[in-house]
């Protein structure tokens, strides 16, 4: 997303909110003092994020170029660019397949647009909470993923950092059980298996980038939406929604993901630098998206967001009856579901 939304007017170029933006890093600065003068860096790169300023994962990122600069003694710059300062989604994954940019921190659901196995993680009511996610985030899954995203041209640089798991807000009604999805006008990311899930239950599901989603909602151009509160917070959707359902229905990770030949050009000494400093970043995001989604929920209900539990095992019923599961697992083949049913447990 390229700003922070305004009620009035949708997304605005104000600054960002320095409580989120700083959330869990307020102890390390973002910006290191230099004492001595810059030299030129040897190896000039980019970063870029289509996430909006107040997430997490954007102050750990830009500590993490500081790191890098440092730990090269200057040979390294790699410089960062946040909230689709240089593209939407889509445009950041074409950038980043073609060189036009060498790093990119993108969510599974957009990068499996091209790298159709990184789905996995994205399969509806799969994981039952984060003693799951991480075990096949470190462990199967991630290996799964990270093939899959390798046989698309790239290399996943880093650990998987969390993009949350994803609940249903709406505008209009509360959403409890399959039934109130029946016709509803759902945003969903561009990501086919967010498509079907949706479309499985019933529902209406369009396919929106995140940094046109705020309008999308104001407009009524949809009627509702669903993300993690990390970002429902961030996008300020509270102004623009009524209702939270507590689906947890999908679990989405972040992959930073690097231009093979530009990774490739990077002596051995630089490439192990970067990777242990996106690694840390990745690791101390998860510790803030824990510590945030702990005070979020009071603080969405303090802006007016109305909480509703849903009925989980209803949901994965439904979507057991549409033949989601079986057309997935299909579609996915043995290695993928082995590895996804070694952490969840049998889904079909």
């Amino acid at each position: 997303m390229t700003s922070t939304p305004d009620p009035k007017t949708g997304p605005s170029r104000s600054g960002p909110s320095r409580r989120l933006f700083l959330a869990g890093a307020a102890a390390v600065p973002l910006v290191a003092v230099r004492t001595r003068p810059a030299l030129a860096a040897e190896f000039t790169y980019k970063l870029a994020t289509g996430q909006s300023l107040t997430q997490p994962i954007n102050a750990r990122l830009e500590q993490a170029c500081g790191r890098i600069r440092e730990a090269s003694g200057g040979r390294m710059e790699l410089r960062f660019f946040p909230a689709s300062q240089l593209g939407s989604d889509t445009d950041l994954i074409t950038q980043v397949r073609t060189g036009g940019i060498e790093f990119l921190n993108i969510s599974g659901s957009v990068i499996s647009t091209v790298a159709a196995g990184a789905a996995i993680t994205n399969v509806g009511f799969a994981f039952a909470d984060y003693d799951h996610v991480w075990r096949g985030a470190d462990g199967p899954v991630g290996q799964y993923v990270r093939s899959q995203i390798e046989k698309a041209g790239l290399i996943v640089a880093a650990k998987a950092a969390d993009n949350g798991f994803r609940q249903i807000t709406s505008g209009s009604k509360p959403i409890r059980a399959p039934d109130d999805l029946k016709g509803y006008r759902i945003r969903v990311p561009v990501a086919p298996i967010f498509t079907s899930l949706f479309s499985s239950l019933g529902a209406s599901p369009t396919s929106i980038n995140f940094n046109e989603l705020y309008t999308a909602l104001q407009t009524r151009l949809v009627d509702g939406q669903e993300n993690g509160l990390v970002a429902i917070e961030s996008g300020k959707l509270y102004e623009v929604q009524k209702y939270v359902s507590e689906t947890n229905h999908i679990w989405d990770p972040f992959w930073i993901v690097a231009n093979r030949r530009a990774l490739g050009k990077l002596p051995e000494a630089l490439q192990e630098i970067v990777r242990r400093e996106l690694d840390r970043a990745a690791m101390e995001q998860r510790e803030d998206v824990v510590r945030l989604t702990g005070t979020l929920k009071t603080q969405l209900a303090g802006r007016g967001l109305v909480f509703e539990t849903a009925d989980r095992e209803a949901f994965r019923k439904s979507l057991t009856q549409a033949g989601f599961y079986r057309d997935w697992k299909e579609k996915f083949g043995p290695e993928a579901w082995k590895a996804l049913e070694a952490v969840t447990g049998a889904l079909a």
